[in-house]
């Protein structure tokens, strides 16, 4: 009974943990970094490609480089899936 209880307890914890890690809130969440790209406030619409352009030379090298990463390590997710698609264009 006892290792029952510590696996669920064991796995529990992991779960936990493993959700916390999962929403690490890198730069594609921070609206200050992402609102340059957008038309509005409500982040739906980018930008035009000469504007993303614009904004996105107007970044840091290691926040251009930090927002290449995420969008390569979430090639498939549908929230930031426009945005970079935009972003391998750049």
């Amino acid at each position: 009974m006892n290792l029952k209880m510590l696996c669920t307890g064991a796995m529990a914890l992991s779960m936990m943990a493993g959700a916390a890690l999962a929403d690490h809130g890198g730069a594609l969440d921070e609206p200050t970094k992402m609102a340059p790209f957008y038309t509005a406030a409500d982040m739906k619409s980018l930008k035009s490609e000469a504007d993303f352009k614009a904004a996105w030379t107007a970044l840091k090298d290691e926040d251009r480089t930090a927002i290449t990463q995420e969008c390569g390590d979430i090639a498939t997710d549908q929230t930031h899936g426009d945005f970079c698609t935009m972003v391998g264009h750049q």
